[in-house]
């Protein structure tokens, strides 16, 4: 144990910490009893003036270079931040209103979420929960000062740490509930907070200029002391019983990555356990062996810890068996499945956990929440951004108005501008699917497709007969696909799955019927022309059997010698690569 001499001061004991305790009590009742039944309101978030210019922004580094001693303690700032950021951002608040900030954020407990972080107090910097916040506040307080606003209350802390904005006179300490930053302003004004993977973000935004012509001289600011010597992490005592040595949360360590996995792709099982390493966290929906769900049969690989949602899942497995196989009804509910796996997972990620891999599906909703601030995040691309898919949807509807699905559903604007924001703050964009990685561009990481076992092929006389491995649905190009047969294409079609268009099915008066998988085994060909398609599964088997397909660029198939590919649902060039398919020696073959 260090001399608790040797830094030139005493250590502090229980006794100390138990006076301050009873002390500060003291000051918040106080406090509390002098504002009883007038105490500034808690403002709701609004979005009138979520377009209004910016007046003042303001940005902190989050992380700095620490040891794995110092790491634990930095880790549960930042999460304080996360979820302080999520309580400011989007307030709106009137003319003359006082923003304050221990209303709007109210007391940090573990209960809410809050951690251990760094703490100024009787001249340490030591572990409390919530420690931390007071980088929020300040830069606050900064941005109040660019922005004009006239300030009501702020506080400067009693220690100069060395480099920190207390040496410019522009930090603003907070301590619940007496030690208080407050503004208002003639002008309505909006602030926004967030973390990015390496800042934190303040802005405030206003209609007319300024909020405030004239901004008064601070009040509550005393002149910080000189620093003391040491701090929980350097000063060398370890034998106090605030020092991070002797609270286990506070094990040394230096963060880890978080897997949030939805359902399983043999490319992204792949991928996801060649870039994990030990200690590791793996969250997927459900034991998939347990439970006999293939899908969700992700392979953890040894050291990597595994938790699931199993209970979210179960609900949304449930409520997916109620559903219709189509229709906007079943989209929304598929989306609230999702939604609540998301929040489980917020739930369980670990403050120290400084990187992320998500599916998809799930990124919305995380971005939301606000757990994926100040963390660097990979992404596991498994179809279109909703908003180029709805443009994508739309424009299928256009060329069949008679459609009763392609229109049935749209995502609301909120959950769009969500996931546009989260996938311009992502890092990699991992994905097999060539059309996609396309249209990610240098931000797209391409991964090989996993080829499935080839299936034994035999001939069966008769017409050629063409499988078309979906339902009878637009989004896959089933009326491009009826009007090139129409044409005078004599083949037998099969097609897979029950759902259809209706009384606008496409496929009336056309030789069909419903098929099985294990007619790709006899099939001439695999057609597929579809305006969506994110995992075409039996395409691949298609090509690793020796099968013709016939496919458009957006089933993002790898290229291939049996693989013809037209740029985009069209029923003459579709006609004419089939016939070449199917009678090679009368027609030129089109790849």
């Amino acid at each position: 144990m260090s001399d608790p001499h040797a830094s030139g001061r005493d250590s502090p004991n229980r006794w100390q910490a138990l006076a301050f305790h009873l002390k500060t009590r003291l000051f918040q009742l106080r406090r509390g009893f002098a504002e009883f039944g007038r105490r500034p309101p808690a403002y709701d978030k609004a979005r009138a003036l979520m377009d209004a210019p910016v007046v003042a922004e303001k940005r902190a580094p989050l992380w700095r270079e620490v040891s794995p001693e110092e790491f634990p303690l930095t880790a549960g700032k930042v999460e304080n931040l996360r979820i302080a950021a999520r309580a400011f951002y989007g307030l709106e608040i009137p003319p003359g209103g006082v923003m304050s900030f221990w209303r709007q954020l109210g007391r940090t407990t573990r209960h809410k979420g809050f951690h251990s972080g760094r703490e100024l107090r009787e001249g340490c910097i030591v572990p409390a929960i919530g420690g931390g916040l007071c980088q929020l506040s300040g830069l606050l307080y900064q941005a109040a000062l660019d922005a004009g606003l006239e300030i009501i209350e702020r506080h400067g802390h009693s220690r100069v740490v060395p480099g920190s904005q207390a040496e410019q006179d522009l930090d603003a300490t907070v301590f619940w509930n007496y030690v208080d930053l407050r503004f208002r302003s003639r002008l309505p004004w909006r602030v926004e907070t967030e973390l990015t993977a390496t800042e934190l973000v303040v802005r405030i935004r206003a209609m007319s200029g300024s909020p405030q012509q004239e901004t008064p001289v601070p009040l509550g600011f005393s002149k910080p002391r000189a620093l003391p010597s040491g701090d929980c992490l350097t000063c060398g005592m370890t034998g106090c019983f605030r020092h991070p040595s002797a609270v286990k949360e506070n094990a040394p360590a230096l963060g880890h990555s978080a897997f949030l996995l939805d359902s399983r792709w043999p490319e992204f099982d792949r991928w996801c356990a060649e870039h994990s390493r030990p200690g590791d966290r793996w969250f997927t929906p459900m034991d998939g062996g347990k439970w006999r769900k293939p899908n969700y049969q992700w392979s953890a690989p040894v050291g990597i810890a595994v938790r699931h949602a199993t209970l979210a899942a179960l609900r949304r497995s449930w409520n997916q068996r109620r559903l219709p196989a189509q229709g906007a009804r079943r989209q929304k509910v598929l989306i609230r499945g999702e939604a609540e796996i998301a929040r489980t997972y917020a739930r369980m990620l670990d403050p120290q956990c400084r990187h992320v891999v998500v599916s998809q599906n799930l990124l919305p909703h995380l971005w939301r929440l606000g757990v994926l601030g100040g963390r660097s995040f990979d992404v596991l691309i498994e179809r279109w951004p909703m908003a180029e898919l709805q443009r994508r949807l739309d424009q299928a509807k256009a060329a069949h108005p008679q459609s009763t699905t392609l229109g049935d559903f749209r995502a609301d604007e909120d959950l769009l501008r969500a996931e546009r924001e989260v996938l311009a703050a992502a890092g990699r964009l991992i994905t097999p699917h060539l059309a996609l990685a396309a249209h990610f561009g240098p931000r797209a990481w391409l991964i090989p497709w996993e080829m499935p076992a080839p299936m034994p092929r035999f001939a069966v006389a008769g017409k050629p007969s063409l499988l078309f491995p979906a339902s009878r649905l637009g989004r896959k190009g089933a009326f491009e696909l009826a009007a090139a047969l129409k044409s005078g294409i004599d083949a037998e079609l099969r097609f897979l799955g029950a759902a259809d268009e209706g009384c606008s099915d496409p496929f009336v008066g056309l030789n069909c019927r419903r098929g099985k998988m294990s007619d790709l085994a006899s099939a001439s060909a695999l057609v597929l022309p579809a305006w969506i398609e994110h995992q075409p599964r039996l395409a691949l088997l298609a090509l690793a059997s020796g099968v013709p397909v016939i496919a458009t660029e957006a089933c993002g198939l790898p290229p291939h010698e049996m693989l013809h590919v037209i740029a985009a649902p069209d029923a003459a060039a579709l006609a004419t690569v089939i016939r070449s398919v199917l009678h090679p020696s009368l027609s030129t073959c089109v790849a």
